[in-house]
């Protein structure tokens, strides 16, 4: 256990009579499926008249032509285009959304939210309801089969859409949505009852036995399962000092909000179409496929013959490829796959590798 953002996190766990451990979890969510308590993930309401405008002027990714049952997934930035959160919107209906937000980042965005409400004189109400709620993921690729013994519409979600469960008299929001690269769901329920509805949840998983269907997954491999799926984490390849259009997620980013319907213009959209205008960011986030079994670690130099061209953001040995894997931000004229690379250790020693295309690791489209 360790001290995560204030919360008491596992990175691992030890199974009774032997096994486990962070390589057996990762294996495990890859092949069957894997319980993470995501409890520390930040969860505020947004409501009101003019919820919808707020939450334009908040994210990069237009939220206005969302339906009622669907998540996106967003970056909210700063004034120079910086990224101060990536976060997931569930739109609940008309006036009414869900923002999950990063742990680290709750009280920043909490303050963020509410500057900018108020600097709109927006209709709004902000609801913290993190400490009131738990959060859990379930991912792998036999998890919808079992959640079907539960529900029959849950697996028949799409991508990124939600549904709200009552299972007994526990109000649930289920939402196929994951940070593993796996199929799976994501569950929003009062935390008073999230001990009774994992049971009943789980009573058919056999957690205990040697063929359990899910067994319980810490942060260790949360980590080497999002950076195998290509994800960035807050902190390593998402910051402040990180410009938005350096991070590869073209696709969260609208910059023409503006000019749409009903639209509003997002915090720093303004300073990322200058970086736009001006051929893009210097350095942009790559993927790199290392040789040898040496772990590359962030903060290491890369770099291509004798110059240095970036330093590595997330490293970890790839479980599921067998060989080590790498992202970081290098010059953007060396950011073509297959570009020779090598990590300097900072120890006399380099990790010779090359840029590769990410997601390092992607799994079968669900049925």
């Amino acid at each position: 256990m360790v001290d995560f953002a204030g919360w008491e996190m596992p990175i691992m766990y030890v199974r009774p009579g032997g096994g486990g451990g962070v390589q057996e979890e990762h294996q495990h969510v890859r092949t069957s499926g894997g319980l993470f308590d995501v409890s520390h993930m930040g969860r505020v309401k947004i409501a009101g008249r003019h919820a919808r405008r707020l939450l334009e002027r908040l994210c990069t990714r237009r939220i206005g032509d969302m339906e009622p049952g669907q998540c996106r997934y967003t970056l909210c930035c700063n004034e120079q285009g910086g990224v101060k959160d990536d976060v997931i919107v569930y739109r609940m209906d008309d006036d009414e959304f869900l923002v999950v937000v990063n742990a680290a980042n709750r009280e920043k965005m909490l303050a963020h939210f509410e500057q900018v409400r108020a600097a709109n004189d927006f209709n709004v109400k902000i609801d913290d309801q993190t400490l009131s709620t738990a959060m859990v993921a379930l991912q792998g690729p036999k998890v919808m089969e079992l959640i079907g013994k539960f529900s029959r519409e849950v697996p028949t979600l799409k991508r990124y859409r939600f549904a709200v469960k009552n299972l007994m008299i526990v109000k649930l929001i289920v939402s196929r949505t994951g940070y593993t690269g796996e199929d799976g769901v994501e569950v929003i329920l009062p935390a008073s009852m999230v001990g009774m509805a994992m049971k009943l949840m789980l009573k058919d998983a056999g957690m205990d036995t040697p063929d359990a269907i899910i067994r319980p997954a810490g942060l260790g491999a949360r980590d080497t399962l999002r950076t195998e799926a290509g994800m960035p984490l807050y902190g390593h390849e998402l910051g402040e000092e990180i410009n938005a259009l350096a991070s590869g997620l073209d696709f969260a980013i609208n910059l023409d909000k503006d000019q749409m319907e009903r639209g509003e213009p997002f915090v720093g959209q303004e300073a990322l179409k200058r970086t736009r205008d001006e051929g893009g960011p210097r350095r942009r986030l790559v993927g790199m496929r290392l040789e040898g079994k040496r772990s590359a670690r962030p903060g290491m130099t890369i770099k291509a013959g004798d110059k240095e061209i970036g330093v590595v953001t997330s490293g970890t040995p790839s479980p599921t490829l067998g060989y080590p894997i790498a992202m970081g931000y290098v010059d953007r004229d060396y950011a073509t796959p297959g570009t020779a690379v090598a990590v300097d250790t900072g120890k006399g020693a380099v990790i010779e590798g090359a840029v590769t295309p990410m997601p390092f690791y992607k799994a079968p489209k669900p049925s």
